[in-house]
């Protein structure tokens, strides 16, 4: 592990500018979108990180060809000749991305049978693909689970239903989607998931031809159609790597400009960010012309000095306080005077990598309580999903290993704010979600550097 560790000298503010490309939860899943199409789609602002190229990889396998394309960011994804591929092929992706679930809708359409590996991912939860399979067999699929993973069949095609989630599910929702547009008839999905990036991957199955209602109350009616066709898309800006660079400039009292992060996507965080005693401002974008070349917009935050005030919240699915805020968010909490309640309500095991912050000075004691407003899910099994933070405390370097992606970059904060030089181990993983983080912790002049 020795070349997978990043020394980081810590106590200096974070300091400059940074962007953000297309968002992790989004792009992925227009990939797969991609397979659906009978001609090429195209893709821009794609993020240079390790699920992409886990995506990339596994529509090789299945016949895309996935090129290039001009401007920097861009992919050019050509179905023409769909394939299936063969077990020991997609093993090789397999524990790296739970992403390959997700191929099940259209690999059914386009080939009438789909092998689904062993799937990975972060291990905050056992996150369970119940969901997923239970919507595929109602949608007609027949599931042969096998020792080397899930073989899938549609012997009498796929046909719309009337499905209801008993959890908002982001990844159950995606799964309903992609097979919905060209399931025969009309599906109906109660209890839908509607993040932004939901909907943005709506937009880019309604560019490609599907016919999609958004009805109030996480109700989604799709009418299936016999084929579909290739889209162009930019997508929504990454609001999970954006509030993460917004709490290392709170944790490390700095200030950082997060260009392309967008308001409308991030409301939910802005207010905490604010009510915990952060500023920000959102900066318009700016057309080029003669004599100026333009700006892009986003949102500036900092620290304004003084102290930091503590603050109660719950996560929970959008339009909630999103799970993948908590964590980065958190570092910055253990500098608010007084107690701070954080109540986990969307991912069971989401609070270990709290432990490593106490390592470190922090004062945060984890419950099996709801310490929150309403009961969930967690309430009444054997689960600490609630955390009470003391502060102000002081933090001192440490050794550090990243247990999943999220607590990752959480690690790489609290050593950024820490006295002292801390040794983070497992960096690599962040490279799952944060697009070359180094090269912007350099612009924003952090002292990092591989040993």
């Amino acid at each position: 592990m020795t070349d997978d560790v990043l020394v980081v000298h810590g106590g200096t503010p974070l300091e400059g500018r940074i962007r953000v490309r297309g968002a992790k939860n989004l792009v992925s899943k227009a990939m797969v979108a991609a397979l659906l199409g009978d001609s090429p789609s195209r893709l821009f602002d794609v993020p240079k990180i390790r699920d992409v190229e886990v995506v990339r990889g596994l529509l090789g396998l299945h016949g895309v060809k996935v090129t290039d394309g001009d401007e920097d960011g861009e992919l050019v994804f050509d179905p023409a000749n769909v394939e299936g591929a063969s077990t020991d092929q997609i093993n090789v992706h397999a524990g790296s991305s739970r992403i390959p679930i997700l191929f099940c809708g259209p690999l059914l359409h386009r080939l009438g049978h789909a092998f689904i590996p062993d799937l990975g991912g972060c291990h905050i939860g056992p996150r369970p693909i119940d969901f997923h399979l239970q919507a595929l067999r109602e949608f007609g699929a027949t599931v042969d689970k096998r020792p080397e993973g899930l073989h899938l069949s549609a012997p009498n095609g796929l046909h719309g239903t009337k499905f209801a989630l008993p959890y908002p599910s982001v990844g159950a929702t995606e799964q309903v989607l992609l097979t919905a547009v060209m399931a025969e008839g009309v599906t109906e999905l109660r209890n839908a998931a509607v993040e932004p990036e939901i909907i943005d991957l709506i937009c880019i199955l309604q560019k490609m031809g599907a016919i999609i209602k958004v009805h109030t109350d996480r109700v989604i009616e799709v009418q299936g159609v016999p084929k579909l066709h290739g889209y162009t898309h930019r997508p929504i800006p990454d609001r999970i790597e954006a509030a993460s660079w917004a709490a290392a400039a709170l944790a490390t009292r700095g200030h950082v400009e997060v260009l392309g992060a967008q308001q409308a996507d991030m409301m939910t965080f802005l207010n905490i960010f604010r009510s915990v005693g952060g500023e920000y401002e959102v900066t318009d974008a700016r057309a080029p012309k003669l004599g100026d070349p333009g700006q892009e917009g986003g949102i500036r935050f900092w620290h304004p000095g003084g102290e930091l005030k503590s603050v109660a919240l719950e996560t929970d699915v959008h339009p909630g306080f999103m799970t993948d805020w908590q964590q980065p968010l958190v570092v910055a909490l253990t500098q608010a005077r007084g107690l701070s309640i954080v109540h986990e309500t969307v991912y069971e095991q989401r609070l270990g990598y709290t432990e490593a912050l106490n390592s470190m000075g922090a004062n945060i004691q984890v419950y099996r309580d709801c310490l929150g407003g309403t009961p969930c899910r967690f309430g009444r099994r054997n689960f600490k999903h609630s955390a009470v933070i003391a502060g102000p405390s002081k933090l001192h370097a440490a050794d550090l290993v990243i247990p999943d992606l999220r607590a990752g970059f959480s690690h790489l904060i609290a050593a950024l704010a820490a006295e002292g030089t801390s040794r983070v181990y497992g960096v690599d993983l962040i490279n799952r979600g944060y697009e070359d983080f180094e090269a912007k912790l350099a612009d924003l002049g952090a002292h990092a550097e591989r040993p």
